[in-house]
């Protein structure tokens, strides 16, 4: 048996992790874009580095597109096995995936428009008809659920406390009368979230699947969450009369920042100015984490006996035409626009970006991890000029950032997820969905707390288990 590293190797976007058994079965594990790459994005979305019609089963770790958003290419060149996920990554991965299509061939046809001489015309990697596809494919696990996959092959899920319905995967392989077991974390959250449960502790295996985008920092504490947020509405809207435009992820920042701001109304402290999100999937999203209250933690579950909707409050309106979006853009009046994509490189914030960066009332405010070749990691670097739909454009706007609304766990929160293992029973410990520096970093401080045989892949290498 062995397994190869197709993406999110020394790199944090584009999961794909495979698994092949000695009689030719081969277990893929998520199926993710690349995201935020640079002039690399569009070659490493088109290159699996296997045979998709080759893959005989796939587990979905959760929703988030740098996770599940291939999955639709990988069903158009021939994959026709089960999806496993959990349900409400089901649900999630509806919306998502017909969203992440239909931004595809909306940015195509935008840039096939004002193409130049000598340029290519632009594809979508799928359409909405390969998603229709692959939704067909898909089989739900519920957690804690001992699923049998085949004769060889039994699966379960766990909490991972990232998003809605994400999961850590844990898989018992009968290969060649050896058994083994092999844990993919998938996205580690946080201890402590503002919204979900913790990850759950799993069961002991012989090998370690673990994600690092934070292995070598540690989040600020939750509390100024608030604070910061009311700081930077209050000064940008009040005191420079601008805008606020916050670039977040459809599912899990979106609704994090919903309830913070929710959480301000309810206290009377919210500036009194328009909130706008910009985003139909985020709304969609929303409504589907409303659907599943089951995940959220105690905190919430109070919040909830007082305050039925969560996520909404007096100022907040959900734009769904492109028409009322673009609209925005010729509104001089203050206001706080949440929009996706959460790394700026797709969508209707990338627009409002463009319209917006020149101008210096106006704040952009980054609330996560964004790759550094993405324009939210460009932004975040301090860089002076960004290019944005091929034009360059100078960043007057002020770039901050709340970096403790992370949605992943920190160095601490990792090896606290992992302490249920015995490390000594641990044959291999691979690192993955991490910047290669930080992996290193990070393999240190797992070899200090016990785990001996740590492995940062390279794409596409292949080890025999």
């Amino acid at each position: 048996m062995e397994i190869a590293f197709h993406g999110a190797a020394r790199a944090v976007t584009g999961s794909k992790h495979l698994i092949t058994l000695t009689n030719g079965t081969q277990i893929l594990l998520d199926c993710g874009l690349f995201q935020g790459m640079g002039e690399a994005t569009d070659k490493l979305n088109g290159y699996f580095g296997f045979k998709p019609s080759d893959v005989t089963y796939l587990i979905l770790s959760h929703a988030h597109i740098d996770h599940c958003g291939l999955l639709p290419r990988l069903v158009a060149e021939g994959f026709a096995g089960n999806i496993f996920s959990t349900p409400a990554t089901m649900d999630l991965a509806r919306i998502l995936l017909m969203d992440s299509a239909k931004i595809q061939m909306q940015d195509a046809e935008y840039l096939n428009k004002h193409l130049r001489e000598g340029e290519e015309e632009e594809k979508p990697l799928y359409t909405d008809d390969d998603v229709v596809k692959t939704l067909s494919l898909f089989k739900v696990v519920d957690y804690n659920e001992d699923f049998k996959i085949d004769e060889r092959i039994s699966l379960r899920l766990t909490d991972a406390g990232h998003i809605l319905g994400s999961a850590a995967v844990h898989l018992t392989i009968v290969d060649d009368g050896k058994e083994t077991k092999i844990s993919f974390g998938g996205d580690v959250g946080r201890y402590g979230d503002l919204l979900l449960k913790n990850p759950q502790p799993f069961p002991q295996a012989d090998y370690l699947i673990l994600e690092s985008t934070y292995g070598d920092s540690l989040h600020k504490d939750l509390e100024p969450i608030e604070e910061s947020l009311l700081d930077i509405i209050n000064h940008t809207c009040n005191i420079k009369k601008g805008k606020v435009i916050i670039p977040a992820f459809s599912v899990g920042r979106t609704q994090e920042l919903l309830y913070v701001l929710n959480s301000l109304s309810l206290k009377n402290r919210l500036p009194d100015v328009a909130y706008y999100v910009d985003s139909p999937l985020s709304q969609k999203a929303t409504e589907v984490l409303k659907n599943h209250t089951e995940v959220f933690n105690k905190g919430v579950q109070e919040v909830l006996k007082v305050d039925y909707d969560i996520f909404g409050f007096e100022g907040l309106r959900f734009i769904e035409t492109i028409e009322e979006s673009k609209a925005l853009n010729t509104d001089t009046r203050p206001c706080v626009i949440i929009s996706a994509s959460g790394m700026a490189e797709g969508g209707r914030v990338k627009h409002h970006i463009r319209n917006n960066i020149s101008n210096q009332k106006n704040t952009i405010l980054m609330v996560g991890y964004c790759e550094p070749g993405s324009l939210g990691g460009k932004l975040l670097a301090g860089n002076k000029v960004v290019q944005i739909f091929r034009d360059e454009y100078d960043v007057v706007a002020e770039v901050r950032s709340i970096k403790s609304m992370s949605a992943h766990g920190d160095y601490e929160d990792l090896i606290k997820f992992i302490s249920c293992q015995d490390p000594e029973l641990i044959k291999r410990l691979f690192l993955v969905h991490g910047e290669h520096e930080v992996q290193q970093r990070f393999a240190q401080k797992l070899i200090d707390v016990g785990f001996k045989n740590v492995a940062i892949p390279e794409q596409h290498k292949t080890y025999e288990l």
